[in-house]
Order: structure tokens, then C-alpha cells, then sequence
């Protein structure tokens, strides 16, 4: 697993529970809901905030400074567009606070693709009504089918889901106090989930803290 390079900045959401617990350390030792998080995100990986309405701006901003200056054809500028505000609309509309872009080096200005992403998202669920993560891989299992690979590890941050597809690694982070499940969802289209950027969005997954 590769650390988050040096340089990494906090990035910082939204109350996550109505606790009040004002530990620092691993959140799954604590039994009230948190009330925020942390995660190191490296500074290259550019940063949207959901729950703000200028999120529209800001992806209007990255593209324009990552595709429309190059000789990336004006169609393929707005097909990126289009996917990444799909994706973040969806995203909203599914509890998401934050979307991080990183543009991966193409075969050439001529080949662009799609950034990689992280979506991070609040999946809050009435307490007693929260599975327990074997029995929600179980479920992920039915729905996914094969082509998923599906188990329960443990990061700092508590006991947690892990799916991963040839272009996508998702972690569902159970939170303490029964408040429901946290969700960081990576893409990698270019490089895929076995590469270095594979193993770096692991190691931001790893960073995950409840304050």
C-alpha cells in the first residue's frame, strides 16, 4: 500500500452524525456517531465541494483547464463534461459532500479519457436498520455478479466493504454509533485498480478518520 505523497492536504467535510466526540484517533472505538472526517487527499487531485452550488463552476473550471487548453477536440472536452456532471449530480443526489478529479497522462494530448474521481458519500440509516458488513458484501454479492470482488476488511476508520472492478474500488465504511455507512468511491479508467494509482487510492481509503 502507497501513502498519500508528501504534500497531502485534509479534506474536510460535513457533519456526518449527531455525536459530539471530539477524538482524533480511530473511529471505530468510539460508540457515538461522529461528527465529521478527515481524509488525505494529495493536492493534485482537484477538489469540488457538493454541497455547495458552485460545484458547477468549479467542474467548469477544471475542464477547461485541463482539456479545452490542449488540442483535445471540442466534442470530446464536452462528452468529459457531461460524465463528470452526471456523475456528480447522481452523486448528490445520493448524499455525496465531495468529488476529486485527477487527470491521468493519455497516449498523447489526442487521447484524452475521463479523470480518475473520488467520490465521497454519506449513506446514513436509522439506528438498528444498519447491516453488518458480512451481510452487506452478501448483498453486494447478488447484485454485482462476478465480475466484482467482494470481501470485509478493517481500516482504521472501522469495519468496511470493499468492491473492486477492473476500473473501480469502492470502500462502504461502517460509522460508529450506528449511524450507517460511509462510502468512497474511486474511479481509475485510464490505469485501472492494479496500478500505482490502484494502491494510492487504497492508501486514501486507509487515511479515513472520524473527529
Amino acid at each position: 500500500m502507497t501513502a498519500p505523497e508528501p504534500g497531502a492536504t485534509v479534506g474536510m467535510g460535513v457533519g456526518v452524525g449527531t455525536g459530539s466526540g471530539s477524538g482524533s484517533g480511530s473511529g471505530d472505538a468510539r460508540d457515538e456517531a461522529p461528527s465529521d472526517y478527515r481524509l488525505l487527499v494529495p493536492r493534485d487531485w482537484f477538489r469540488l465541494d457538493l454541497t455547495q452550488e458552485r460545484w458547477r463552476g468549479q467542474l467548469k473550471t477544471f475542464v477547461d483547464r485541463e482539456f479545452l487548453t490542449s488540442r483535445t477536440p471540442a466534442e470530446t472536452s464536452r462528452a468529459i463534461w457531461t460524465a463528470l456532471r452526471n456523475t456528480a449530480e447522481s452523486g448528490v443526489a445520493q448524499g455525496a459532500l465531495e468529488f476529486f478529479l485527477r487527470t491521468e497522462p493519455a497516449h498523447g494530448p489526442d487521447r484524452p479519457t475521463v479523470p480518475a474521481s473520488l467520490l465521497v458519500s454519506l449513506k446514513p440509516l436509522p439506528p438498528g436498520l444498519v447491516p453488518e458488513p458480512e451481510d452487506f458484501a452478501a448483498t453486494l454479492s447478488e447484485r454485482r455478479g462476478s465480475e466484482s470482488r467482494i470481501d470485509v476488511v478493517r481500516l482504521p476508520a472501522g469495519e468496511t466493504v470493499r468492491v473492486v472492478t477492473a476500473t473501480a474500488m469502492d470502500f462502504h465504511v461502517r460509522m460508529p454509533g450506528d449511524a450507517g455507512y460511509f462510502l468512497l468511491a474511486f474511479s481509475t479508467p485510464l490505469s485501472g485498480t492494479s496500478s500505482p494509482l490502484g494502491d494510492l487510492c487504497d492508501a486514501i481509503a486507509h487515511s479515513l478518520r472520524w473527529v
